[in-house]
């Protein structure tokens, strides 16, 4: 019965997806229906066959219309999560390779300039500038005069723009 109306069935499902590739594709999904449901048990004679070919197309398009409304919320999420849209052009927001490959050497080249100074300077220079606690109270946690911090700020900033310069 699905052979001899093939030609039909795929107009008719053309018509209804918009596609004769999406159509053929139906008729190929009936035939594969119909191949499952003569293994189970056998509920009887089929009163209008060409009628009930119809009604498995027609599920399986409307199952695929389904699925692809599902698919299209799905990527319109992710889209709207990961790019931004300037004027009608979607824009990644993500770092080409150039600029990661430049980001994680100049981190490299930060590290090693981080390591540099005499470790005194530093950990005067990380409580200042990194934790922000004022010179006083840099001083009085280490036990220095205000102008012994000064001055390890000024070591320490001045080996990391010579490690940085380089």
């Amino acid at each position: 019965m699905l052979a001899a109306n093939r030609p039909q069935l795929v107009r008719f499902f053309a018509g209804r997806t918009g596609s004769v590739a999406e159509a053929e594709d139906v008729v190929q999904e009936i035939w594969l229906h119909i191949g499952r449901s003569t293994e189970g048990p056998v509920a009887g004679p089929i009163a209008n066959p060409l009628a009930y070919l119809h009604r498995i197309g027609m599920n399986i398009v409307l199952d695929r219309v389904r699925a692809n409304g599902r698919r299209v919320r799905r990527d319109a999420g992710y889209v709207e999560a990961t790019i931004s849209v300037a004027g009608a052009e979607a824009v990644d927001d993500a770092p080409s390779a150039f600029d990661a490959v430049a980001s994680r050497e100049r981190i490299g080249h930060l590290a090693a300039a981080l390591a540099g100074p005499p470790e005194g300077a530093m950990r005067v220079f990380r409580r200042h500038k990194i934790d922000g606690l004022s010179h006083a109270e840099v001083a009085a946690e280490f036990g220095i005069s205000r102008s012994a911090v000064e001055k390890h700020i000024a070591v320490a900033l001045r080996h990391l723009r010579k490690a940085l310069d380089d």
